[in-house]
């Protein structure tokens, strides 16, 4: 038995063929699961960090070296700046001694909890560690002990994903076509990609898996949409999830196998766009545009799949920042409540797909703090991803030159009514057909798997 397994930024989900139909596997009563971990065990906290005589000894060497770049420029810097320039340098230094010492990925996430779940258990436990979204830190220059704890990760959630499916499929299943975007996100370009591959291979043999192969997400989506076409006619595949958007153009439907011409995607998707309406829409509250608060803190609070982001703004202080908003990042750093702030911003993204308006109750910062956001204010914090969509899209007119006879549209974002706008949009001559948004792509590789 061959598994087709969708490792989503923000869902995972796996299915396969049983007797020429296609069967999702059943994650208690869903058919996906939230891709994010929960492990107790508590790594080194950056607040433990005290200046030592030998660390004040770097300080000192560090604002010298500094002072005597900034004069050779012609410049004059402040020794407060250069003092707090320099302990951040040794700060940052001092956690990845640290990182190199303590527990192996195995005994962290020994007890780990996923899905949901793993959101409940952090807000309830008040301590320990949360990963959402670990895929999209799989083409990123990782610290030895950082990869080993992402492929750590992968390998638990696979391992959840292959004995879920043994289980319910009554056999051992130990083969997979794993699902793939065109582009991973990456700090360190192609290069990326090539690391995530070997990262989710290991992690994958790691799970149990004997044979593993990969297939682009909307190729896998063709597949999907063929098997449902009865007439062979040429189509544009666009595959719109969390952390990517992935193309292909396909000659699909009748008898044989869908023929993919090529295929295009960009490492942006439905978190960028979460980003943009949390510093759009919610970060004002905390003094965003109004104090004089760096603004790249108010990023580093929203992105919660960055774990050395989120440990930067834990560090951060804000006694002197004018009240309300001292109180409110104070408590914005306390354990969970980023984790927390980002579901309502997922929450009020979903909703504002069908709804004017959606209200955001924020009490675990403030008593009878809440928001109110439009669905223009979401249109506009949508307006940066749009833009790059457009764009992609337009490549993919330009390079095919023509409309082709359909667009096929699927992935969690194709829901979103502006979303199926720009896309109709991009190809004014052709039929949309829309998926079934958060399967198309996991039915397509159940049905490469069998194939």
């Amino acid at each position: 038995m061959k598994l087709g397994i969708d490792f989503g930024t923000s869902n995972s989900a796996a299915a396969t063929v049983v007797d020429g139909a296609v069967m999702p596997i059943r994650f208690g009563e869903a058919l996906q699961f939230r891709t994010t971990v929960y492990f107790p065990e508590v790594m080194r906290d950056p607040a433990d960090f005290e200046l030592t005589p030998a660390l004040e000894h770097q300080v000192a060497e560090l604002m010298e070296s500094a002072r005597r770049d900034a004069r050779a420029a012609g410049q004059e810097r402040a020794a407060e700046q250069l003092r707090r320039d320099a302990i951040r340098v040794v700060r940052r230094q001092w956690m990845e001694e640290r990182m190199r010492e303590p527990l192996s990925s195995t005994t962290l996430l020994q007890n780990a909890v996923y899905g949901d779940e793993a959101l409940e258990a952090y807000f309830e436990e008040n301590e320990g560690n949360l990963v959402q979204s670990p895929k999209s830190m799989l083409g990123y220059n990782l610290h030895p002990r950082a990869r080993q704890t992402i492929t750590g990760i992968a390998t638990h959630i696979l391992e959840h994903i292959r004995l879920t499916a043994s289980q319910q499929l009554q056999v051992p299943v130990r083969s997979a076509v794993l699902g793939r975007p065109v582009q991973f996100r990456s700090s360190i370009g192609e290069a990326g990609n090539a690391q995530a591959l070997e990262i989710l291979h290991g992690a994958a043999i790691a799970a149990g898996f004997d044979q593993i192969e990969f297939l682009e997400e909307p190729a896998a989506a063709a597949m999907h949409y063929h098997a449902g076409s009865a007439q062979p006619h040429e189509a544009v595949i666009v595959d719109i999830g969390g952390g990517t958007t992935d193309v292909a153009h396909a000659q699909v439907g009748g008898s044989g196998q869908p023929k993919i011409h090529r295929a295009w995607g960009i490492a942006r998707g439905g978190t960028d766009i979460d980003l943009a309406l949390s510093l759009a829409g919610y970060m004002p509250l905390f003094g965003r545009g109004i104090t004089r608060v760096p603004a790249h803190h108010y990023v580093e609070a929203a992105m919660v799949q960055d774990m050395p982001r989120q440990r930067e703004f834990r560090l951060h202080r804000y006694d002197e920042v004018p009240a309300p908003f001292d109180t409110r990042l104070q408590a914005l750093q306390d354990t969970g409540n980023t984790a927390r702030l980002y579901r309502e911003v997922e929450r009020c993204k979903i909703a504002l797909s069908s709804e004017p308006t959606h209200t955001s109750v924020l009490d675990f910062i403030e008593r009878d703090l809440q928001v109110e956001t439009s669905a223009p204010r979401l249109a506009e914090a949508a307006a940066g991803y749009l833009g790059e969509l457009a764009a992609l899209l337009q490549q993919v007119r330009q390079d095919i030159g023509h409309d082709p006879d359909a667009v096929f549209l699927t992935g969690g974002m194709s829901r979103a009514g502006y979303i199926q706008d720009a896309v109709a949009r991009a190809f004014p001559g052709a039929r949309v057909v829309h998926g079934v948004p958060s399967f198309g792509v996991v039915q397509g590789l159940a049905l490469a798997a069998a194939g």
